[in-house]
């Protein structure tokens, strides 16, 4: 049997891209570079992206087409190509950015993201160029905390790449799944098309130079916590507790998770959030509701820094429904809890930096 290119474009006229519905001629998705040797046939398939999610299932499908139209015993070689550039390997993404950390809780309910949220407003009242991922894949709330639900992030065109352009508020830089869901509908997703979501938002975004990326972490140990250990290079983690006992047990977990050989993640330290209750009329009056120092003691006991001591006041519940955070407040007790937490997060930044700095020389010497 002798092949001739007529007859393999007419097999692969029967395949269509799920995306479009339009079969791969059409669509023009053969590249200009079909070989035939005999009974060996190789040529490319363009797709749009890299990371085209049909790009497997397209390509047996255009093997199988040809099998059965021309012949089984054709030899088929296709490679994939993309109109694209590809995302950066795991370790080259983000390298304007200066120091990646980890926002976490073992549990929910200790207010992990009003820490998150806070921390990042105090850190650009600071003078620093702050990025702030809201990572919770299935509980989203930064949009609301900034009051930037109805915000539609838009891609532009940058090195060959189509990325997601950040919304902006307050000074930082900001960016939630729930840009992109129906908020009134419950997020349904397996935990590898949560990871794949995930690294979209890290990897296919304009982040640009960054002094802090905040990344927002769902409570409790899963796969997103893998992936983002895997697909960046923490500069540490910071553990968010209240006093309470049972969020305690729960804080242990999650700073072993971090210091665990395969994780290896380094504890900036441990937040002790709702410390007390202060009321705004007594601001020098403290009630221990959730029990008193519980998340110091822990530090104590686990030898990581206690980075800050968050009071609850009623204006932190409101503020943050109304998308002001109370860090932009600096004269109220809060707000100035949360510069002072800020402070310590930058110092201990520093600190690891400076105490990294001696073996990346050895490196870089070898």
């Amino acid at each position: 049997m002798t092949l001739y290119p007529k007859l393999i474009l007419d097999a692969l006229a029967t395949v269509r891209y799920p995306g479009t519905g339009k079969n791969l001629v059409e669509a023009e998705m053969i590249a200009d570079n079909l070989r035939i040797d005999g009974m060996k046939v190789s040529f490319s398939l363009i797709f749009e992206k890299p990371t085209d999610p049909f790009m497997k299932s397209v390509i047996k499908a255009a093997e199988a087409a040809i099998h059965t139209y021309v012949s089984d015993e054709v030899e088929i070689t296709i490679t994939a190509e993309s109109k694209q550039a590809a995302r950066p390997e795991p370790g080259k993404l983000l390298p304007q950015v200066k120091n990646i950390i980890g926002v976490s809780s073992g549990k929910g309910g200790v207010g992990k993201s009003t820490v998150a949220a806070n921390l990042a407003v105090s850190l650009a009242k600071l003078g620093y160029k702050v990025g702030l991922l809201d990572a919770d894949i299935f509980g989203p709330s930064m949009p609301k905390m900034f009051q930037v639900e109805d915000a539609h992030p838009y891609a532009e065109h940058v090195d060959g790449r189509d990325l997601i352009v950040p919304v902006e508020k307050y000074g930082i830089k900001l960016l939630s799944i729930g840009f992109f869901v129906d908020p009134d509908q419950a997020t349904l997703w397996r935990g590898g098309m949560a990871s794949n979501a995930l690294k979209q938002l890290i990897g296919d975004a304009n982040w640009g130079e960054l002094d802090y990326f905040l990344i927002d972490l769902p409570p409790g140990t899963s796969d997103i916590h893998l992936t983002v250990v895997q697909t960046l290079a923490l500069t540490g983690a910071i553990v968010v507790s209240t006093p309470q006992a049972v969020a305690l047990a729960d804080a242990r977990k999650g700073i072993n998770m971090f210091i665990n050989d395969k994780v290896n993640v380094p504890i900036l330290g441990l937040v002790e959030n709702m410390a007390w209750f202060t009321p705004a009329e007594l601001p020098e009056n403290k009630y221990y509701i959730f029990g008193k120092e519980g998340a110091k003691k822990l530090a104590e006991e686990m030898n990581v820094p206690l980075l800050g001591q968050i009071p609850i006041v009623q204006s932190i519940c409101e503020s943050g429904d109304k998308g002001t955070p109370v860090a932009l407040d600096e004269n109220t007790v809060t707000g100035r809890a949360f510069l002072q937490l800020a402070a310590s997060v930058v110092r201990q930044v520093d600190k690891r930096n400076v105490e990294m700095a001696p073996t990346e020389v050895v490196k870089m010497h070898k």
